[in-house]
């Protein structure tokens, strides 16, 4: 599979691009430390920390003392989706409850 369509696979699940990249990247080199990933990636040290920040807060990546690891692609993909669905049924509701205070 090629990169960009991983990471098009990635950001129609919600990530950013350096999100993406930064995901790959550990995902293919194993755990890493935010310098690291900022040298290899070529990005500013926040970049890469707001980047591990939401992806830890999406649970595709974890931290464990001052390295980063990333799940499978596929368990990622799953989690994402999940995540995806979920706000959809959210909205859902949303819409149900607004529709219905508009017709009382």
């Amino acid at each position: 599979m090629s990169m960009e369509r991983v990471i098009s696979a990635l950001t129609s699940l919600g990530l950013s691009r350096s999100e993406a990249e930064v995901y790959i990247y550990t995902a293919n080199r194993g755990p890493q430390k935010a310098e690291d990933l900022a040298k290899s990636l070529n990005f500013c040290k926040s970049t890469i920390y707001s980047c591990l920040k939401n992806l830890k807060n999406k649970q595709i990546v974890t931290k464990d003392n001052v390295t980063y690891s990333a799940l499978p692609f596929e368990e990622a993909l799953e989690l994402l989706i999940a995540r995806e669905k979920k706000q959809a049924n959210q909205l859902q509701e949303r819409k149900k409850r607004f529709l219905a205070k508009k017709n009382k």
